[in-house]
């Protein structure tokens, strides 16, 4: 038998390359479902309260003058949604708020993020608030007209409720744009950046056989 036939295929002793490391991901943090319970329970109670306080103290036909005629506490009674929007769609916007409440809950049992929780919270307590007028409040279930009593110059009569409903929701559309997800990454960030420096050794090696081969010459 010659040597040649006795040599190893070079093809079958050549090492495969090593497979690349998979991307990294940031490590999920806990979960916020609790955080977003606490800060819809802080709202519901803020607006229940305070609209037992206004139906109580305030004279529909009277208003409480906070900063001259710019801030007043008017009283009204509200069919519609909030800042007296859609006042002929009770029942409907009763369904809305019903809906809201359960999409918010099963967003918030896998949330992460805790600016994500305090957004969702301020909408859920907004929504439970006002749902809990439309429900039992006069002129009966899912009719129920919602106590308003804020007013802020040309602005419509508001309450604790819509005020935190608006502000979640903008909250939200904010981390939306800014690319921060519910699970607490930012949009794209679990793609791996490759080095700098990481062309360094072999150009360091392509370098030194050159200076070698111009010693060699010489």
């Amino acid at each position: 038998m010659s040597d040649e036939a006795s040599r190893p295929d070079p093809a079958f002793d050549t090492p495969e390359p090593p497979a690349p490391d998979p991307p990294v991901k940031a490590q999920a943090g806990p979960r916020r479902l609790r955080n977003l319970l606490v800060v819809a329970a802080v709202i519901y109670v803020a607006d229940l309260i305070t609209k037992i306080a206004a139906v109580h103290y305030i004279d529909p036909s009277d208003p409480i003058s906070v900063i001259g005629d710019t801030v007043t506490l008017t009283l009204i009674r509200n069919p519609g949604a909030a800042f007296s929007m859609a006042t002929g769609m009770t029942w409907v916007l009763t369904l809305v708020a019903i809906g809201v409440v359960i999409g918010v809950i099963k967003i918030g049992r896998t949330l992460r993020s805790l600016w994500w929780a305090l957004g969702l919270g301020l909408v859920l307590g907004g929504a439970l608030g006002n749902l809990t007028d439309r429900l039992f409040r006069s002129p009966g279930p899912l009719q129920g007209h919602v106590v308003d009593f804020v007013s802020v110059g040309w602005w419509p009569v508001f309450n604790v409720a819509d005020s935190a409903i608006v502000c979640g929701a903008i909250l939200l559309v904010a981390l939306t744009v800014f690319g921060v997800e519910p699970d607490g990454t930012r949009a794209n960030s679990g793609d791996t950046a490759t080095p700098a420096d990481a062309a360094l050794p072999d150009s360091a090696g392509d370098s030194e056989s050159e200076s070698n081969g111009k010693e060699e010459r010489q």
